[in-house]
């Protein structure tokens, strides 16, 4: 089946970076979904909608020297909002525990860093 601009296919997802997921439409032949053609709304990380081996309807929106340029968003216009990937409360819990231990970690240095520029622990000089 040929690929042409404004056919609605299926893909998988091959890979995903911070601007886009690829996806493979047919064997040997990989487009590219911007991270603005995931949802209507802002999407921050696009690991909250997308992974790999997902299988995705897209619409192909344009074909340039070889490059597709593919919308998960254009091509189910009726359809609900994707919604992002709720991550289980364990999986919030590590995230959480994580931060508050390297930002401790970093506040500690911070702190260590202001002081030796103050001089030490609250010494005053009398002139």
């Amino acid at each position: 089946m040929p690929l042409e601009v404004g056919a609605v296919v299926e893909g998988k997802v091959t890979g995903i970076t911070h601007f886009g997921a690829f996806v493979e439409l047919q064997p040997g032949v990989t487009g590219l979904v911007h991270i603005s053609e995931v949802a209507d709304a802002y999407v921050r990380d696009i690991k909250d909608y997308l992974k790999e081996n997902d299988q995705v309807k897209v619409k192909i929106i344009n074909i340039d020297k070889g490059k597709i340029g593919l919308s998960i968003r254009q091509a189910n216009p009726n359809a609900s909002p994707v919604r992002p990937r709720t991550m289980s409360p364990r999986q919030f819990e590590d995230r959480l525990a994580r931060f508050l231990r390297e930002s401790d970690e970093r506040l500690g240095e911070l702190r260590r860093s202001q002081e030796s520029k103050r001089g030490g622990r609250g010494s005053r000089r009398d002139y």
